[in-house]
């Protein structure tokens, strides 16, 4: 025999008590968003602020008078929109070719068995553990050397910053990816094949949408990697400063008579933009693409 409920109209409904971890887990939260949120809210703030604020001995966080003539000198700087395109085409190139190339090397080493897979797997890793700056001075006389032969890849020219940022990205995304391959079933490859499809049937219409999140994880790597890079544009483009990148065109603001710090900062918040806007087109893949892979 069943009781039924009873109800007690007019009674308030108290809130239900948080739990004291869970108050300190999101107090922590918001504590760690403050602290990296405040370097990009200091230099926007730096950015507005007249000449006389930015070389304040004392610094407020904030202003009564917000100005924008720090990025009338940014824009008004002779091919800043030229170095802009230039960051464009290096990035966009690297995250879509290591993209491309790191499915199918990351479908190669998982699907398939051949010789000196593990060994060729070791060296992903190991090249990982390389530092940039070790290798930035070979670097420089390979694409010297190759750039009498092969036209386009040699130093000054774009492709000398492509090519490095392909072999530092590729390690990374391959391994990575390769995670995700593994989790898709093998039997929905079989099913795949018993239905008719062909092998590249499979690959680009049922693995690629599968691992795409896994994809645009690493593609978000790439792309900051490659965009952020100062050291590379500095060390290959010698002479030809029409192929230089956005981060070289803040060196215009570094002068000797001092520094034009609301330009750098003004140049920075610039250089902030388009990677916010990568990641807001890319967030919701992002999380999934972080969180795991297709499960069986």
């Amino acid at each position: 025999m069943s009781v039924p409920r009873v109800r007690f109209a007019g009674l308030p409904r108290f809130p239900r008590v948080r739990r004291p971890w869970r108050l300190a887990a999101e107090a922590a939260a918001l504590l760690t968003a403050a602290v990296v949120a405040f370097p990009l809210y200091w230099m926007v703030l730096s950015a507005v602020k007249p000449a006389g604020e930015v070389q304040s001995e004392h610094p407020r966080p904030w202003t009564s008078e917000p100005s924008l003539a720090a990025f009338r000198r940014v824009f008004g700087q002779q091919d800043f929109a030229r170095y802009f395109l230039n960051s464009l085409l290096v990035a966009g190139t690297v995250v879509v070719v290591s993209a491309v190339v790191a499915f199918l090397a990351a479908t190669a080493v998982t699907r398939f068995r051949f010789r000196f897979r593990t060994t060729l797997l070791v060296m992903f890793l190991v090249a990982q553990m390389v530092p940039v700056e070790a290798l930035t001075i070979p670097l420089f006389f390979l694409l010297r050397d190759a750039g009498r032969t092969v036209p386009g890849i040699g130093l000054n020219t774009l492709g000398s910053l492509v090519l490095p940022h392909l072999a530092f990205s590729l390690p990374f995304a391959i391994w990575m990816l390769r995670g995700f391959v593994r989790a898709v079933p093998e039997a929905l490859e079989e099913a795949a094949y018993l239905d008719g499809a062909s092998r590249s049937r499979f690959l680009w219409q049922i693995l690629f949408p599968l691992v795409f999140p896994g994809l645009v994880a690493t593609s978000v790597f790439s792309f900051i990697s490659t965009w952020n890079d100062f050291l590379f544009a500095k060390s290959f483009i010698v002479s030809a400063t029409e192929n230089s990148t956005l981060p070289m065109a803040l060196l215009v603001f570094f002068k000797d008579e001092g520094n034009d710090w609301g330009g750098i900062m003004a140049a920075s918040t610039v250089m902030t933009v388009p990677v916010l806007v990568f990641f807001v087109l890319v967030q919701r893949r992002l999380v999934s693409g972080l969180g795991g892979a297709v499960k069986d």
